[in-house]
């Protein structure tokens, strides 16, 4: 779990990243001012800040001058090549242009995240651990013998917990985008896993869509 400070002043879209972040297990503070983030920042250490550009009180380019160390992702509705290069030469981790699919940010997050060392080098759910350095799944303490499909496939689910993902998503993400087999692929390897995990009541199907990890926040 990485505590994220959000830095946004449209209280929707604000909302709709604490909620999927909450939701992947992450702990979010929410600020809607320039001046307000600048403030907390002084007063408390986050693991990674989402900072959006154009901010009332003070603009994401000032508030990020006061931040010292901790990695930053800008949000902004600017799309041009100049602004971009303004927010990287800075120092920025990332930049990512509205609108945006929450896929692709909780992606960006974690990217960040394992980059700095920000984030837990493994996952527990009920009896089951996912290490994610040595690329292994064990139930009991004891490997899992799986093809390297089934543990992207189950990494790709528990980055994305609690987050309904269609099996056209699941086939992009874990088969990649030249991948000519059809969805059930995708249902084929996830009773694999439900049967090989015991987390047949933790991997959910989504009527008419796709799956759904379950796990508490």
């Amino acid at each position: 779990m990485a505590e994220i400070l959000i830095v946004e002043d449209e209280p929707s879209i604000n909302e709709l990243i604490r909620k999927n972040l909450c939701l992947a297990g992450h702990h979010c503070t929410r600020v809607f001012d320039g001046m307000e983030a600048i403030i907390l920042l002084d007063q408390k250490k986050f693991d990674l800040i989402l900072l959006d550009i154009m901010l009332p009180g003070a603009d994401g380019y000032e508030v990020f001058e006061k931040i010292q160390g901790t990695p930053v992702i800008f949000l902004t509705a600017k799309s041009e090549l100049s602004d971009k290069l303004r927010g990287l030469n800075r120092g920025a981790d990332d930049y990512i242009t509205k609108p945006f699919q929450m896929l692709e940010l909780a992606a960006r997050v974690e990217a960040v995240l394992r980059r700095t060392k920000k984030t837990e080098n493994y996952f527990e759910l009920d009896n089951v651990r996912l290490d994610f350095e040595r690329r292994l799944i064990l139930v009991d303490g004891k490997p899992v013998d799986c093809t390297p499909k089934e543990y992207d496939l189950f990494d790709t689910l528990v980055r994305n917990r609690n987050i309904a993902l269609s099996r056209e998503r699941l086939l992009e993400l874990v088969w990649g985008y030249d991948f000519d087999g059809g969805t059930r692929t995708v249902d084929v390897h996830i009773q694999r896993l439900r049967a090989k995990l015991g987390l047949e009541e933790r991997i959910i199907t989504v009527y008419k869509l796709g799956y759904r990890l379950e796990a508490p926040v």
